[in-house]
């Protein structure tokens, strides 16, 4: 079954999402910390692993390969939940080759935009490979169908990495996902919110309202 993740770093999303009994975890990054008002990403972090009890991905910002298993060291040491978000570049996956050999050694491969790329990360040991399907979208480019094709390759040769399909814009990526076989999707609170709306649901929930009253009445 694929996971549904919630994409934000706000915890009043995550506190209401989580309520809905739909959540398997949160990914966040600095701009999405940013958004939320926050610079202390460890407390943060923390806080919205203990509301979700699941994966929670929290991104280095180093761009060199020393400075992010720094980073990734302590950021790892945070919660058994959290997973370090590296970026799919060279001195990334010299990173990640190192972290994936830890015990706690739970990585993210993020920043992905090609089927090469997510294969480098599943070569290396990431846990996740992050594919940006709406920006690969916004290049003219067809961001699903790197989904598809990372998950032809990733079961051809039994890769454990899984799928994760990222930069969700709206419910259609999400049908689309689903469909491709991604392991796990991560979407924006409001995405989310349109997931569960129909106006057909609405009408229909007020026309047996209004015959219950009828009867009752």
């Amino acid at each position: 079954m694929a996971q549904l993740f919630l994409d934000t770093a706000k915890l009043e999303e995550i506190e209401e999402a989580a309520s809905w009994g739909a959540l398997d975890g949160v990914t966040t990054n600095p701009t999405l910390m940013m958004r939320a008002g926050t610079a202390d990403l460890k407390t943060n972090t923390i806080k919205i692993a203990a509301i979700v009890q699941g994966p929670v991905s929290a991104e280095v910002i180093s761009t060199d390969a020393a400075g992010m298993i720094s980073e990734a060291r302590d950021i790892l040491s945070w919660s058994e939940h959290v997973f370090v978000k590296i970026p799919c570049t060279v001195e990334g996956l010299k990173a990640i080759r190192e972290i994936a050999t830890w015990p706690n050694g739970r990585v993210n491969c993020t920043l992905i935009f090609s089927p090469t790329q997510a294969y480098l990360a599943a070569k290396a040991g990431a846990a996740y490979a992050s594919i940006f399907v709406g920006r690969i979208d916004d290049a003219g480019l067809d961001g699903m169908e790197v989904v598809r094709q990372s998950r032809e390759i990733f079961d051809n040769y039994g890769f454990d990495c899984q799928l994760l399909a990222a930069s969700i814009r709206h419910t259609a990526h999400v049908v689309d996902a689903l469909l491709a076989g991604a392991d796990i999707i991560t979407v924006p609170f409001g995405v989310l919110q349109k997931m569960v709306r129909s106006p057909f649901t609405d009408v229909g929930l007020a026309r047996f309202q209004a015959d219950w009253e009828k009867v009752a009445g």
